[in-house]
């Protein structure tokens, strides 16, 4: 659907030219998008939700700018340390990954991300991975050796020229680890020969398993071509994975293979970079547990998509309070769904900000500078009406970011630590106050209210009726 507001041209940092560039997709009005999914073997971080927020308010802003995307997000169930997870759990390859796929979609459904156009498995694009390293092998840049099948970093000249990298300094650091066949230390292996106790699929190399990044460069032929758009994850992505995938791809098919490279900023923990080997993971089933998923969003897309964030609780709790003032002001305008005049006022300084690199920023602020207006409109009876149509404005504008999308009075009764309270007992209080107040009984009516406000819910009445809310304290 096309947006109906006229917008700018769209720029964004791409990461191979290291500059601003317009955007110009390879087809008019249409985009393919990749972008790396997880390696299922674990439950999803934080780190995990930065990225994939990210890339959902990109891909939804594009399609509210008019733009047809084809969106794919894969999912590596083949990896090194799915295999390391299943021998410490004693459970079979195929289940941890089930297990870990499943914990996934779990995270990314509560915190309201788009479904990607098309999700593959590593497990299911095995012929086009076959097929994809047969190609390497005819052309000279891969070769055989001892079961598995290497990449040949001499036979690409232009490798290094994502991560601008230079290759005598990386053979520089290289070397051959025992049990490798590879010629040169820098080659990479695309397919690795079956060991006891491994998965492993029938290959003209014999039984074995593909590496890593052989699995992108196949999965994003499949479904997206041999060219595509926008090829987006996390910087830590950009060597070697990425720039793997460049080598191969573009080997393969001589041409080039993503057109914008998009990298999102890392997640640190007071400071410091999140890693396992430091155990500071931070889960985002315990961040759920505590917090409203678009508190989290809200954070998340406060700062650049690629800049760093340092993760620390009190500042999510700051993105919650800011996040229930803008419901608030919802819970307090009646509903409309028509726009007003007012409506280019925010919406063109939002999508100036989101032409700028998907600066979600800026445009939050934008949002928040509507909210205070709608909320200033509703307090006159003569306003009411254009802060009805600002409401509609903010709520087409906010979901875009994947924000505001929750009715208001189920968004105050569903926030993780509201919810301790006996809804049936608050409901016949509510409708014992509205019974007193029609009998014009009105000291019954304020007894009823202070009783409510004892269970930390505020009642607000209004010409439409009377809605109620969790108190944000305690």
């Amino acid at each position: 659907m096309k947006s109906r507001y006229h917008r700018a041209v769209l720029r964004l940092m791409n990461t191979f030219s290291g500059k601003i560039e317009p955007f110009e997709p390879l087809v008019a009005g249409k985009v393919t998008m990749y972008v790396c999914g997880p390696t299922v073997y674990d439950h999803a971080h934080i780190g995990h939700g930065r990225a994939y927020i990210s890339y959902d308010a990109i891909v939804r802003y594009l399609r509210f700018s008019g733009l047809s995307v084809r969106y794919v997000r894969n999912i590596t169930d083949v990896d090194d340390k799915i295999i390391r997870k299943s021998n410490e759990e004693k459970l079979p390859f195929g289940a941890v990954a089930s297990r870990y796929t499943k914990s996934f979609h779990e995270d990314m459904a509560a915190l309201g991300l788009l479904e990607p156009d098309e999700e593959p498995l590593a497990s299911e694009t095995m012929p086009e991975i076959i097929g994809m390293v047969e190609k390497l092998v005819k052309k000279g840049k891969a070769y055989a050796a001892g079961g598995d099948v290497y990449f040949s970093i001499p036979s690409f000249e232009a490798y290094g020229k994502l991560s601008k990298k230079d290759v005598e300094d990386l053979e520089a650091g290289a070397r051959v680890e025992p049990g490798e066949h590879k010629k040169d230390p820098l080659d990479f292996a695309l397919w690795k020969g079956a060991k006891p106790g491994e998965p492993s699929w029938p290959s003209p190399w014999g039984a074995g398993r593909p590496g890593w990044h052989i699995e992108c460069s196949a999965m994003a032929e499949k479904l997206l071509g041999e060219s595509i758009d926008i090829h987006a994850g996390g910087r830590d992505l950009i060597f070697p994975h990425h720039e793997n995938e460049i080598a191969q791809s573009e080997s393969a098919h001589g041409k080039p293979f993503a057109k914008y490279w998009l990298h999102n900023g890392f997640v640190n923990l007071n400071k410091e970079k999140m890693s396992k080997s430091l155990g500071n993971i931070v889960t985002l089933k315990s961040l759920l547990a505590k917090y409203h998923p678009e508190a989290l969003r809200l954070y998340l897309l406060s700062s650049h998509y690629r800049s760093p964030i340092d993760f620390f609780d009190g500042a999510v709790e700051e993105a919650a309070k800011g996040l229930d003032r803008m419901y608030r002001v919802l819970l307090a305008i009646p509903e409309d769904v028509r726009e007003g005049s007012s409506a280019e006022k925010y919406a063109r300084p939002f999508r100036e900000a989101m032409d700028d690199d998907f600066n979600t920023a800026k445009a939050i602020a934008v949002l928040f500078d509507a909210v205070k207006e709608a909320n200033r409109l509703q307090q006159k009876a003569e306003t009411v009406a254009e802060a009805m149509a600002l409401r509609a404005t903010v709520i087409r504008l906010a979901n875009v970011l994947g924000l505001l999308q929750d009715d208001p009075q189920s968004y105050f009764q569903s926030i993780p630590g509201k919810a301790d309270f006996d809804r049936p007992q608050i409901e016949s209080l509510i409708a014992q106050r509205a019974e007193a107040r029609r009998t014009k009984d009105f000291q019954r009516a304020d007894r009823i209210r202070d009783e409510l406000k004892a269970l930390r819910v505020i009642v607000e009445d209004s010409p439409e009726g009377t809605t109620w809310r969790i108190s944000d304290t305690k």
